[in-house]
């Protein structure tokens, strides 16, 4: 009976030693593998409160799309959720018949079951529709509307909004607004007038503005928008340590795109220590398209620790 127990007690290890071994191979089964059950991450849900306590954040571009998990889905998110406190940068878009959805595309070709334009199809046909994940393959996810990732995100997650050409900003704002999520769902603005307006429409939003240039910089100071309101995009390149300083001396903190060549550069080096250099080097935010991959070198380097109190 000893050597029995002995005989399953081995085969256990090895099938744990096997696992935890794809898991690094696979960034999917970080959480699954390497942390029980009941732990839960320090989640950060304010940008209030964060922006008080600034540790490190991950911006997972499209909500972390990864092989099965769609990007824009309900489902996608929840998945880099269970890993890293995270910001879901996600795509706001508007049906035919003016219902909020969220679709990166200006057509419904690339990641859906369906054709054609978004705003060319009513919420009744976009229900009907199921989403593909980036490399075409079929899943049994739904496209979701902002009023169901907001109810889903708060005390999750913090987004931010990236408004689609054609959608108003006052239907996001309203639809903020009506989840009371100011504090935890920013809005993405590209012009200076548009994060102007946003400010106008809500002044207890958080907007992301870009910030990579002294031109930029000065169209901020010109706007007359309180800096602590403000998330600072610095671009898809790394600025000087200075160019971060100034804008901290604003108040204002930084997002670095890395999406893109960045993190191409990280995988063609097999370098992904290069994204906790760039948080020491002045970036709040890390807006990337390897959110999980990312979150494993935050988790081991700050002090951004899964929380495992009940």
């Amino acid at each position: 009976m000893i050597k029995i127990t002995r005989i399953i007690t081995l085969l256990l290890v090895s099938f744990i030693l096997i696992n935890c071994k794809k898991s690094k191979n696979n960034p999917n089964e970080l959480t699954i593998l390497q942390k029980a059950p009941e732990a839960k991450l320090a989640l950060v849900t304010s940008f209030k409160n964060w922006k008080q306590n600034p540790v490190p954040l991950i911006s997972a571009h499209r909500g972390g799309p990864y092989k099965g998990f769609p990007e824009n889905a309900i489902e996608t998110f929840d998945n880099v959720v269970k890993h890293t406190p995270v910001v879901i940068e996600c795509d706001v878009a508007m049906t035919k018949d003016s219902v909020l959805v969220l679709m990166h595309d200006k057509k419904l070709d690339r990641t859906t079951t369906g054709s054609g334009n978004v705003n060319d199809v009513s919420f009744n046909e976009i229900k009907n529709i199921k989403l593909k994940d980036n490399e075409g393959n079929l899943t049994s996810y739904s496209i979701p509307t902002l009023d169901a990732i907001l109810a889903w995100g708060k005390h999750k997650v913090l987004f931010t909004l990236d408004v689609k050409r054609g959608v108003p900003f006052e239907k996001v704002i309203s639809a903020i607004e009506k989840h009371s999520a100011t504090d935890y769902a920013a809005v993405i603005t590209y012009r200076i007038q548009d994060a102007i307006l946003v400010h106008e429409l809500n002044s207890n939003i958080t907007i992301s503005v870009s910030a990579g240039s002294e031109g930029a910089i000065e169209q901020i100071i010109k706007s007359e928008i309180p800096t602590n309101k403000l998330l600072g995009f610095v671009g898809t390149r790394e600025p000087d340590t200075s160019h971060y300083n100034k804008l901290a001396s604003m108040g204002i903190k930084t997002i670095l795109g890395t999406l893109g060549n960045l993190d191409r550069s990280a995988i063609a080096k097999g370098n992904d220590e290069v994204y906790m250099k760039y948080i020491e080097n002045g970036a709040n935010i890390i807006a990337t398209d390897r959110p999980l991959e990312v979150a494993k070198v935050l988790t081991e380097k700050t002090n951004l620790k899964p929380n495992k109190k009940d």
